[in-house]
C-alpha cells in the first residue's frame, strides 16, 4: 500500500511538469498559443530544442538541431518595427520563431509565434496567445542570410 502511495504522488508530480521545459536560464522563447498549445526553444550548448504540443503532455513536435545549423535574425535597429526570430532548420521544413513589436505605438501588441515554412513556402502560422517569455534579442546563434 505504501508504494502505491508513493508511486501516486510519484505520478502526481510528473504530470504537472511539461516534457519539454529548458533547463534553467536555457530558454531562448517560450509562449502558450490560443489552442492551449506550447512553443518552446531551448539552448542545450551543444543543440538547439525546438518543441511544440500542449502543456503537460508529451510533445507532438520534439527536435534537436546542432547549434551550427540554427540562425537567428536580430532587429537592426532602425525602423519602428523591432523583430528577432530564430530558424530551426529540420530537412526541408523550417520553424522560423519570431518576436515582434511596433515600438512607436505603445497600443500596438506584441506578435509573436512560428511560422513553419516547407520548401521555402509558407505552410501555417502559430500565434502566441499569453505567457510570453522572449530571450531571442542577442542570442549568439550565427546571423540569418535572408
Amino acid at each position: 500500500m505504501n508504494y502505491f502511495i508513493k508511486g501516486l504522488l510519484l505520478l502526481a508530480i510528473l504530470s504537472t511538469h511539461s516534457y519539454a521545459s529548458c533547463n534553467k536560464g536555457a530558454t531562448i522563447f517560450s509562449c502558450t498559443t490560443k489552442k492551449g498549445k506550447q512553443i518552446e526553444v531551448c539552448d542545450n550548448k551543444t543543440t538547439i530544442e525546438y518543441s511544440f504540443g500542449k502543456l503537460n503532455s508529451k510533445p507532438e513536435l520534439l527536435i534537436n538541431v546542432p547549434r551550427k545549423n540554427v540562425t537567428t535574425t536580430q532587429w537592426a535597429g532602425m525602423g519602428s518595427y523591432v523583430s528577432y526570430s530564430v530558424d530551426i532548420p529540420n530537412n526541408n521544413t523550417v520553424y522560423n520563431i519570431f518576436w515582434g513589436m511596433d515600438r512607436m505605438n505603445e497600443n500596438h501588441p506584441i506578435e509573436a509565434g512560428v511560422n513553419v515554412f516547407i520548401n521555402k513556402n509558407l505552410a501555417a502560422t502559430v500565434y502566441c496567445s499569453d505567457k510570453i517569455e522572449n530571450n531571442i534579442e542577442g542570442v549568439d546563434l550565427a546571423p540569418s542570410n535572408e
